[in-house]
Formats: structure tokens, sequence, C-alpha cells
């Protein structure tokens, strides 16, 4: 057998705490991979694969930092819950001995809060991974086969934050399946916070839900970059790659956040116990219909692609940090969402409040590129 390559950890990678996620991923932190939005944009629309490539990481403004600040104050209750949720319902389901597997890196916050969870509720010490899959070409299978030699498959959990159109859990479930053939066999679901594209199988909610997390990069995410697979810079024997961004120390919010929500894990306890008995006792299977409602709201617009569609309040902010959007369409009826009018006023989207959206707000990105 190939020798398999060692996680990494905080503090030489991330700004997490070793013994809260270890990293299934290659450093790449001495690459040239970052290009202005603008020009990664359009390198991506003449198809080169996204995940070739970095943006230069976006520095928000003051006012959008604070906006944050506010945007955390408001939601870390509930965000606490539906960790709460989630994590309770991936305890029954597992057991004690689960081994949580985060999707990096918008799940890598969120496997972070679980094991939290897991610790300050039950006295776990439950191990926790993050490891890439990349739209289109799949996920990690060096992660897989190493967690798999390490783990007993049918104890872990994969985690995320989101979904929306729920691409990267059909690309899960695709790369699971062939594992399966090695003899690797994971369960093939996926929980969530948030899952209004009803594409999992774990939820805290099918509410389309801000995610604090979701409004920054990698000053949110342990100081690491979203990962990379290029042919000459991973090779078949390596995991994925990623950066890490120790320069931006100053600007580093990632321990803040995850302490803002676990401090208030001790007033949501009891409710998110009784919600997660609820739900598992009543829970709809997953019917994807998060894939259909972005079809039909990008052909109504003319965005016949459906890589142009970015469904969700967690996905829409996404596209205004490191896309160039065309649109930006909010429901009426939705929560206010000001930090999606401040990116889109700073990114020169065009806002458009539209009514019966079965998300928060959709960012679509011109077909034809600069055009506006």
């Amino acid at each position: 057998m190939v020798a398999l390559p060692e996680p990494l950890v905080g503090p030489h990678f991330s700004t997490y705490a070793p013994d809260e996620v270890s990293w299934l991923v290659t450093d790449l932190s001495g690459a040239e991979l970052e290009m202005p939005v603008a020009q990664r944009d359009e390198r991506i629309r003449s198809g080169v694969h996204y995940a070739e490539s970095l943006p230069v990481e976006y520095r928000p403004s003051a006012d959008y930092l604070a906006l944050f600040q506010v945007l955390l104050g408001q939601s870390a209750r509930r965000i606490a819950y539906l960790v709460g949720v989630i994590t309770e319902t991936v305890l029954a389901a597992r057991g004690l001995d689960v081994v949580l597997v985060s999707l990096a890196r918008a799940g890598t916050p969120v496997g972070i809060l679980m094991r939290r969870w897991g610790q300050q509720i039950h006295q776990l010490s439950s191990p926790h991974y993050t490891m890439s899959v990349v739209r289109g070409r799949g996920a990690d299978m060096v992660a897989l086969r190493y967690l798999a030699h390490h783990h007993n498959p049918a104890r872990v959990i994969f985690v995320d934050g989101w979904t929306g159109k729920g691409t990267i859990t059909l690309e899960l479930r695709r790369a699971l399946a062939h594992a399966a053939t090695d003899g690797l066999r994971f369960p093939a679901q996926l929980a969530v916070l948030a899952d209004p594209g009803c594409c999992a199988h774990i939820y805290g909610t099918r509410r389309d839900a801000l995610i604090p997390s979701a409004c920054l990069n990698s000053t949110i995410s342990g100081l690491v970059s979203r990962t990379v697979l290029h042919s000459t810079l991973i090779g078949p024997q390596n995991f994925h790659g990623a950066k890490f961004y120790p320069h931006l120390a100053q600007a580093d919010l990632s321990n803040h956040y995850l302490d803002a929500i676990s401090a208030r894990f001790g007033e949501v306890a009891g409710a998110a116990a009784r919600s997660a008995r609820r739900l598992a006792a009543s829970s709809r299977p997953p019917d994807h219909t998060g894939w259909a409602a972005a079809r039909r709201i990008g052909s109504t617009h003319g965005v016949d692609d459906m890589n142009f569609v970015k469904p969700g309040v967690g996905e829409t902010t996404r596209a205004l940090l490191r896309r160039v959007p065309w649109k930006i369409l909010i429901d009426r009826t939705s929560p206010p969402l000001p930090h999606i009018r401040l990116l889109a006023t700073q990114r020169r989207a065009h806002l458009v409040d539209v009514g019966d959206l079965p998300f928060s707000c959709v960012a679509l990105i011109h077909p034809r590129g600069g055009a506006r």
C-alpha cells in the first residue's frame, strides 16, 4: 500500500487549535495561485476550472466588518441552536464514537462547532477532519482512503454549512459510490445547518438562513484558502491543496466567531435536543427541489448554465466575495439582508427585489461576462 500523507494542524496550518480540526490537505502556501476577481472570473468563463486558481482575498471595508459583528450578535443564539440540532441528530444516528468530516472550507467552522457541542454538552472528544470536494472533479479520494485507514467508515458523518442547488451533495454522493467499489463504504449522508436545497439528510432547518461564517473568506476559516486542485501541484497520492495566510492574522475572526456561537450552547441545549428528536420522527427525505428551483430561476433570467446560478444567502454571499455577479435577486418576504445589499453596492451588481422566490436571494453571473 502506498504511504498516505499526514493531516495538517494549527498553528502551523490554520489558526484553529490542533485538537479542533485536522486538515486533509496539501500545503500550497508557497504557490502563486491568486489573481484579481475579474481576471479569474474571465478565465473560469473561458473553461479553466475554478479550482485551479484562487481569488485575491477580499478586504472588507470597516462598514462591512461592523455589519458582520452586528449580524453575528443577532444570529449567534440561532446558529448555536442549529448546531445543537444537527449534532444531537448525528449522535443519535452514528453513536457517541462519531467521526466528524467537514467539507473544506465552508463546513470547517461547523464541524468545529459540532465538536465543541459534543465536548460541552456530552463530554465527548470526537475526531474532526476537514477535506476537499470540488465541483466537477469530485471528492478527495486520498482523503477518503486516509479516513478509512484510521477509522470505521460507518462512524463517519460528512458536514457542511448549507446547501443551494445541491451540487456538492451530488459530488460527494458520486465520490462515495466510487469509493465503495474499492471497498470503502461510507454512509452517503450530509449534515448541514441550513438545507434550502432540500438535499441533505440531516439539517437544522430547511429554510434559507444566514450563516455568518459565509460573510467572510479566510478570516473566518482559520486563515485558510478554499481548496485547490491543479495537476501540476497535486499528484495522485496527494490530498487536494490549500493555502494558509498567516499575514492576515490581525484580521482573523475565526476563533472569535466560534467562541461567540459556542458561548450560547447552554442556553439552547434543551430546545435543540427536543427539535432533533422531532425532526428524526417527522423529517421528509431529500427531494432536491433546490436544483429545479435554481434552473427555473436561471431560465427566467436568461442564464442557462447552472454554474452561473448561485441560490441561497450563503452562495449569494460567496459569489459577491469571489465572483463578478450580474444580478442579485432578493425575495421581498425574506428577512433583511443588509450585508448582501452592501456587498452588491460595492460590487456594482444589480439588486432586484422579486416575489415568490424559494430562496432568500439568488446571485446570477452573466453568461457573457462583462455585460451589465
